[in-house]
């Protein structure tokens, strides 16, 4: 067994079996930011020059259309700053798009409704199939897998790509961003939108057909949306001066915005899943990459994070609440999902999946530079 160790720079460790230190204990995602990331991000004026031209574009091509874009809407900092400096900055006129999961907290809501009317927005909310969604939810777990956050993401993001191509929207504005996310979850920890494999576990576990559940698999959302339907997916947050800490003052001072505990932690799903289930059960701690981002690009000291880590990401109670919660809500009592989560760790390996086409796919947008982060 490998012998624990941690990156001397920032706080990633051994829990990511593939990581690579150097001889004085930097780590690859540490060089990886420092060699490929860094030096082509620009949250300066050659990004506002880019910026400038891509908003004129969206506003010309918009031009007598009821939006000229679409904004997913989470409640989350991301999304949330997005839609605001579209709208107050760059002077777009988005719709805003949320996608009920089910799962999502009240303060999320909250925000969501904060945003959309401070910013006298319209909001579409798109309410998927409860049965389905639990189902696909339900044989998730079962399949013994770390992603359990895939039936959710992949939802939410194919409803927007869909209601953007199926409406004609041709520009989707999201809160992706370098600031935050240089530093990608080891694909071990959270593997990628494999559409192939999401329907083999839901063969071997489901009971619901999947009859309305939007879906939206890489290909179709990379190649038939964006080189047939003309979608393209924008991301300024990476083109501007951006903040984490910048972005929740000025939420809270505009519109009463309330923030989370962690990233993602606007769904009652997800904090479960991330605080408690996820490093219970096969030892992964999110936190890690999302604070090893914040300390790359200044936001955060390592001497913070490291502190923060020591602690777990929510109350204990909280978290056995949510478990409680989070089995009812799925159609089985606590024992049941603790017997659950007991059996055998399994990973995309164990089911029939697209890793290789996938890897290929991230390999081509590295080259061209659509992609700077790691995969692996």
């Amino acid at each position: 067994m490998r012998e624990y160790q941690r990156c001397t720079n920032c706080v990633m460790d051994t829990t990511d079996s593939k990581i690579v230190f150097d001889e004085k204990g930097m780590c690859d995602h540490c060089h990886n930011f420092y060699e490929n990331i860094k030096p082509n991000w620009h949250p300066d004026e050659q990004g506002k020059k880019q910026l400038d031209e891509i908003v004129e574009k969206i506003k010309r091509e918009g031009k007598g259309k009821k939006y000229d874009c679409i904004i997913g809407l989470s409640g989350g900092v991301d999304s949330s700053y997005l839609a605001y400096y579209a709208v107050k900055k760059l002077g777009l006129r988005p719709l805003l798009f949320a996608c009920d999961t089910g799962w999502n907290l009240n303060v999320a809501v909250q925000n969501v409704e904060k945003i959309t009317k401070g910013l006298d927005m319209p909001l579409y909310t798109e309410i998927v199939n409860w049965n389905e969604m639990r189902d696909l939810q339900l044989a998730f777990f079962k399949a013994q897998v770390p992603y359990q956050d895939i039936p959710q993401d992949h939802v939410i993001f194919a409803a927007l790509y869909n209601h953007a191509t199926k409406n004609g929207i041709k520009y989707v504005l999201t809160g992706g961003n370098n600031s935050t996310e240089c530093v990608r979850e080891p694909n071990e920890w959270v593997y990628q939108n494999d559409i192939r494999m999401i329907k083999d576990i839901h063969k071997k576990y489901g009971t619901v057909p999947l009859k309305t559940l939007p879906m939206c698999g890489m290909f179709k959302a990379h190649l038939y949306y964006k080189y047939v339907k003309g979608m393209k997916v924008v991301k300024p947050l990476d083109l501007i001066p951006y903040t984490k800490a910048d972005a929740i003052a000025t939420l809270q001072r505009e519109f009463g915005w309330e923030p989370y505990a962690n990233k993602h932690f606007e769904s009652v799903f997800t904090r479960f899943y991330e605080g408690y289930w996820l490093i219970k059960k096969f030892g992964y701690d999110k936190r890690k990459c999302h604070f090893s981002s914040l300390i790359l690009t200044g936001q955060l000291s390592r001497d913070e994070a490291l502190h923060t880590l020591e602690q777990p990401p929510y109350d204990e109670k909280a978290a056995m609440e949510d478990l409680e919660y989070v089995a009812k809500k799925l159609g089985l009592t606590k024992d049941e999902f603790l017997e659950i989560m007991d059996q055998p760790n399994r990973t995309y390996q164990d089911y029939k999946n697209t890793s290789k086409m996938i890897a290929f796919a991230v390999k081509m947008a590295r080259l061209v530079g659509l992609e700077k982060r790691q995969y692996r």
